[in-house]
């Protein structure tokens, strides 16, 4: 008599649908210790204030490239020297433009000082864009055309064409295109580009001789069946071995 096969609270072993047992868990070292975790903070942090401050560069790009929208008095009233231009609408524009352009270039050169991701980082980014952005948008209106309308009309005289105050009237765009663009120009290199984690190695919590090497308990490797101490087999019908004639 043969030994049974698989018991029916046993699964498979090489069932594919059959997920991992109970409590098994990862072969540990495929995650990230205290010591990496805390390291990617610190980079996060910088990379957040290194971003803030190159906001500086795209407000003094913004004041510099930035259509300016004539003004002209005429003792009475300040009036737009050109009603139908556009100098306002290319004032958001430049600035959107400019910040995506930080943006790109900011996604990738952090992808390219790391790159294995993590949250933090992209924390850091979308943090360091935003304030950048803030802080561009200060520097443009605070060093640009006095926002003193009346008191620039009456210094420069009636007549005079005079800049009017920058400003940005797409606030939400201009604030939110530097992170935006940094955060996708960040993650698409990182799927495109960046390491494969490996496949996690399960751990049986049954022990490795659970299952026979044939795939069935009571089997040799080779695929016979083998004999259970004290079975029929192997003993002669008397209970001794079997005559070999002599």
């Amino acid at each position: 008599m043969t030994a049974p096969l698989t018991p029916p609270h046993q699964p498979q072993p090489n069932d594919p649908w059959q997920g991992p047992p109970a409590g098994s868990h990862a072969v540990p070292g495929d995650r990230p210790d205290a010591d990496e975790r805390r390291l990617e903070l610190r980079q996060g942090a910088t990379i957040a204030a290194l971003l803030t401050v190159a906001g500086v560069g795209l407000g003094l790009l913004w004041l510099w490239l930035a259509p300016r929208v004539p003004l002209v008095s005429d003792d009475t009233a300040v009036f737009l020297k050109n009603s139908e231009g556009e100098e306002a609408i290319g004032a958001d524009g430049t600035f959107v433009l400019l910040a995506l352009a930080f943006g790109l270039v900011s996604g990738l050169a952090v992808f390219l000082f790391r790159r294995r991701g993590g949250i933090p980082l992209v924390v850091g980014l979308a943090l360091g864009g935003l304030l950048g952005s803030l802080l561009a948008w200060g520097i443009g209106t605070w060093f640009g055309p006095t926002s003193d309308v009346v008191a620039h009309a009456k210094e420069v005289g009636k007549g005079v064409t005079f800049d009017a105050p920058l400003e940005l009237h797409a606030v939400g765009a201009g604030m939110l295109a530097w992170p935006v663009a940094a955060m996708i120009v960040h993650l698409g290199l990182t799927a495109l580009f960046g390491p494969r984690d490996p496949e996690p190695e399960w751990m049986s919590p049954y022990g490795a001789h659970d299952v026979a090497p044939g795939g069935a308990y009571g089997q040799t490797p080779g695929g016979a069946e083998g004999a259970a101490p004290g079975s029929a087999e192997g003993q002669a019908p008397g209970g001794g071995r079997p005559s070999d004639g002599s």
